[in-house]
C-alpha cells in the first residue's frame, strides 16, 4: 500500500539553472544534503537531466504543479518583474486563484490558492 508521496521529478536540459529557478526566483528551500533536491513545503521535488542517463528530455505537461502562495496575484506580478512568462489571465474557479507558467526547461507549473473552504 502506498503511504506517502517521497518526491516529484522535475526533467532539466539544465540541473544547475532549474535550481536557481526554482530556489532563487520562486523561493523554494533547498535541501540541505542533495545539490539538486528543492522543497515546496513538506514536497521534495528532485532535478535531473534525463539526457545524462541516456533517456531522451521531455517536459511534464499538463501535470501542473499547483504551488500555494497566500496572493496569486501579488506573487506572479513578483515573478513577472523577474522574467516569469505567465500563460493568460489569472482564472478564479469559484473557490480558487490560479496562474499557469513554465520553468526554464517547460515544464508546466501554477501558482494557487485556495479562497474558499472544502464543502
Amino acid at each position: 500500500m502506498v503511504s506517502k508521496l517521497d518526491f516529484v521529478s522535475i526533467p532539466s536540459q539544465d540541473a544547475a539553472r532549474s535550481r536557481a529557478f526554482y530556489v532563487d526566483l520562486l523561493g523554494l528551500r533547498p535541501d540541505d544534503q542533495a545539490q539538486f533536491e528543492v522543497w515546496a513545503g513538506d514536497t521534495c521535488l528532485t532535478i535531473w537531466e534525463p539526457e545524462r542517463m541516456g533517456m531522451e528530455f521531455s517536459p511534464q505537461k499538463h501535470g501542473h504543479l499547483a504551488l500555494h502562495v497566500d496572493d496569486v496575484a501579488a506573487r506572479r506580478q513578483e515573478l513577472e518583474a523577474g522574467g516569469v512568462e505567465f500563460s493568460g489571465e489569472i482564472l478564479d474557479t469559484g473557490v480558487c486563484h490560479m496562474t499557469f507558467f513554465t520553468d526554464p526547461d517547460g515544464n508546466d507549473l501554477m501558482l494557487h490558492s485556495r479562497y474558499s473552504p472544502r464543502a
